[in-house]
């Protein structure tokens, strides 16, 4: 073929990426900038009377790893179309950095689509039957061994920002925003935050997440993402048809459930496998980077621990009531261990409420343990109202003992239990030496050998790690860092309630067992602790037993005023 006399019609394809753009040198950065790239072409084209350029292609902040470019699609497109039939470059780098998806377009579309293709600085042309392609080749590679080496450096960079508990995302969950000082920091934006602790409250009071998307769009409070647009940032939600998108109850659930709200920075969830296959996966939840109390926090952790227990139980709310029943999701039968459900049974023109075995109602193979609504919460408040002034009186007790004793006691069980992992960890390391002789009198074979060894090192690694952690709390004892008894404080704050509400069935109760409707067990939170308390106060003389009431005996008589809560 006479390439002398065909004129080509060339489109100048322009790329620049932030990985071209390095700020750390200047002189390359303005060598790949777009106007660098459109002069160089220009002043290349000024004597080539063979080539009429016909178009300009600019991607400006896309990356070279892949070719999913809009305006090189659009060069393809003339390509197809007849319009261009030359593509001119400034460097091979600037075509792409991907090897293979490169040299595709290099070796085999272009050439069977009769294109010319020219990249300047590296001198290639390709109706230069001289060419030499396996240069070409070996500089596509290079190019992308540069991307792949960008790419690590950049996923380990923020790697290491997320390890030191700085925000690498570009935008912050509601409730948050970007400390205007310090662009890595999480700081509260206390419009919105308003908004996340109104929610918190309306779950904790009862109010299912479906209604309280409803409150929240009735009371016109802007979604997270109308609120996002209106301060002018420009956050995308590929759901929302305009910058009006209602509040819905996936939104509320992702409140309710982000430990962000609680001071805790979780990033790195979502990946891409490598940098040039960009469909995103979410990693396992051992892989992400936790910053635990890295910023200020809007919901405390005990607050926080209830929503989540709330949403975890199996409640819902009736279509004429606004929240759900304070005991809903709490009572139990004690057979089947399923939970009881609330049934509303009509009687000569009367609704009666009562709460029956779950199982009962469904198939009838369980007692129904049915007990009235009414009394049933009466039996749950006395109970309550009871196991306070127990609790009132034990913190009375604590604060004229000053602790002192039962710091004694804790640390003797836990000496005990030091004592016995340190007998076992002795006993392992002498089976294990004892071992080597065994396998020189032939008693074991070299592979049963290897087995109890690692057996007996998997124990003592175990054991040692046991003594370290009894250790650790000894001395969280002794530094009085230790907040075991900080529990009694949530009971202590009911100790006025005269009325059975959700959010105090659900701070202090883990479960009621409804034997029959004369026979109802409440199991409080934090039993295993208060247990251990009456147990270690019995043994300081400072409690004789329990009546039939449920009120513990006290020792001490009355304490004096000082003493006195």
């Amino acid at each position: 073929m006479n390439y002398s006399k065909r004129i080509y019609h060339a489109a100048m394809y322009l790329r620049l990426s932030q990985e071209d753009g390095d700020v750390s040198n200047a002189k390359k950065a303005e060598s790949n900038s777009i106007s660098t790239q459109k002069a160089m072409i220009k002043q290349f084209l000024k004597d080539k009377d063979d080539i009429i350029l016909v178009s300009e292609r600019v991607d400006d902040g896309y990356t070279g790893s892949n070719f999913d470019r809009p305006q090189f699609q659009l060069m393809i497109e003339d390509i197809r179309r007849g319009v261009v039939d030359c593509v001119i470059v400034k460097d091979l780098s600037r075509f792409g950095r991907e090897y293979i998806d490169s040299g595709n377009y290099l070796e085999r579309i272009f050439p069977a689509l009769g294109v010319r293709f020219i990249a300047i600085t590296d001198n290639v042309d390709s109706i230069n039957d001289q060419q030499n392609d396996l240069l070409i080749s070996f500089k596509n590679l290079l190019n992308d061994s540069y991307c792949r080496d960008i790419s690590i450096k950049i996923r380990s960079s923020l790697e290491a920002k997320r390890k030191d508990g700085k925000v690498v995302s570009s935008f912050l969950p509601y409730g948050y925003m970007k400390d205007p000082n310090d662009k890595y920091k999480a700081i509260i934006d206390e419009e919105a935050a308003m908004v996340v602790r109104e929610i918190y409250k309306l779950k904790l009071n009862g109010m299912s997440i479906n209604r309280i998307a409803i409150h929240l769009e009735n009371k016109k409070i802007p979604s997270p993402y109308t609120y996002k647009r209106l301060k002018g940032l420009n956050f995308s939600n590929p759901f929302a048809k305009n910058d009006n998108c209602p509040w819905n109850p996936s939104t509320v659930r992702f409140i309710l459930t982000n430990r962000i709200y609680v001071g805790d920075l979780i990033q790195g969830k979502i990946t891409t496998p490598n940098h040039k296959v960009k469909k995103h996966y979410v990693k396992p939840e051992n892989e992400w980077t936790v910053c635990k109390d890295n910023h200020e926090p809007i919901i405390g952790k005990r607050e926080f621990d209830l929503v989540q227990r709330l949403l975890g139980m199996d409640t819902r709310t009736s279509p004429y009531e606004e929240v759900v029943y304070p005991l809903s999701g709490l009572v139990i039968c004690p057979d089947c261990g399923l939970g009881m459900v609330k049934k509303n049974i009509p009687v000569a023109g009367r609704e009666y409420h009562y709460y029956l075995c779950n199982t009962n109602k469904k198939t009838k193979k369980c007692s129904s343990h049915r007990i009235r609504q009414e009394k049933l919460e009466s039996i749950v408040l006395k109970v309550i109202q009871t196991f306070i002034e127990n609790i009132l009186d034990i913190q009375r007790i604590l604060k004229y003992l000053k602790d002192v004793p039962l710091q004694e006691i804790d640390i003797k069980e836990i000496e005990k239990k030091k004592e016995l992992k340190i007998k076992e960890l002795r006993r392992c390391k002498e089976h294990r030496n004892l071992l080597y002789e065994d396998l020189k009198d032939g008693t074991v074979s070299q592979e049963e050998y290897n087995e109890l060894y690692e057996s007996y090192n998997k124990r003592a690694r175990n054991a040692e790690e046991m003594i370290r952690t009894y250790e650790h709390e000894i001395r969280d004892i002794i530094e009085n860092r230790s907040d075991k008894f900080k529990w009694i404080d949530y009971f202590a704050e009911y100790q006025n309630i005269q009325e059975l509400t959700r959010i105090a069935a659900i701070e202090l109760i883990d479960k009621i067992i409804v034997h029959d409707k004369n026979k109802v067990e409440v199991v409080f939170n934090f039993d295993d602790m208060y247990q251990q308390l009456i147990y270690a106060l019995e043994k300081q003389g400072e409690i004789t037993g329990v009546d039939e009431n449920g009120r513990i005996q006290l020792a001490t008589g009355e304490f004096s005023d000082e003493t006195k809560i």
